[in-house]
C-alpha cells in the first residue's frame, strides 16, 4: 500500500471547555465533584460535538428554585437544569453550548432515597443535562428512551453503574 493510499488519522474530539462555579458552600463536602463534572462533560461530548464552552453553576435548592420557577413556573427546586445558548450563541467563534445547573440538596436526597453514591449521580446529573445542550431531551417516550439509552451508555464507558438498571424507567426494558 502506498503512503499516498494509508487513510489519515481522525482528529481526536476536543472536549468543551468548562467553566464550574461553586455557589455554595454545601458542595465543599465534596471534594472531588468539579472533577467528577469535568469527567462527565468529557465522556459526553464524545458521544455528540466537540468544542464549545459549557459552564456550570453547582448551587444549592433555593437558588435553583427560583431559576425553576422563573424559567419554568415550577415553584420547587430539581436536581438539574440546563439552559441551551442560543442557536446564534452556539454557533458562534466561542461555541457556547450553555449553562448547566446543579442542586446539592436535592441531589442528596436521592442518592438516599434511591440507594446512590453521590458521585455516580452526579455524573449522571451531568451527563443529562449536556445532552439537553445538545439537543436531547425526554418529553415523550421515544425521546426518554433514545437519551436514557445514550446516558446508560456514558455512565458505562466511564466505568460507572448504569443509573437506569433497576429503576422504573430502564431504558433497556428490563
Amino acid at each position: 500500500m502506498s503512503p499516498a493510499s494509508k487513510s489519515k488519522p481522525r482528529p481526536a474530539k476536543a472536549p468543551p471547555a468548562v467553566e464550574i462555579e461553586v455557589q455554595s458552600p454545601l458542595w465543599d463536602a465534596q471534594p472531588e465533584a468539579e472533577r467528577t463534572v469535568r469527567a462527565a462533560i468529557a465522556a459526553a461530548a464524545a458521544h455528540s460535538t466537540s468544542g464549545g464552552e459549557v459552564s456550570i453553576l453547582l448551587t444549592d435548592d433555593s437558588a435553583v428554585r427560583v431559576l425553576n420557577n422563573e424559567w419554568r413556573g415550577i415553584d420547587k427546586p430539581t436536581n438539574v437544569l440546563s439552559f441551551p445558548a442560543p442557536a446564534t450563541m452556539a454557533k458562534g467563534a466561542a461555541g457556547i453550548l450553555g449553562d448547566i445547573v446543579i442542586a446539592y440538596e436535592t441531589l442528596t436526597r436521592e442518592c438516599a432515597d434511591e440507594d446512590r453514591d453521590f458521585l455516580n449521580h452526579l455524573a449522571h446529573l451531568t451527563i443529562h443535562g449536556y445532552l439537553h445542550l445538545v439537543g436531547y431531551d425526554h418529553q415523550d417516550d421515544a425521546q426518554a428512551t433514545e437519551m436514557e439509552t445514550l446516558e446508560s451508555r456514558i455512565m458505562t464507558r466511564m466505568d460507572l453503574p448504569d443509573p437506569w438498571l433497576n429503576s422504573s424507567r430502564d431504558p433497556n426494558g428490563a
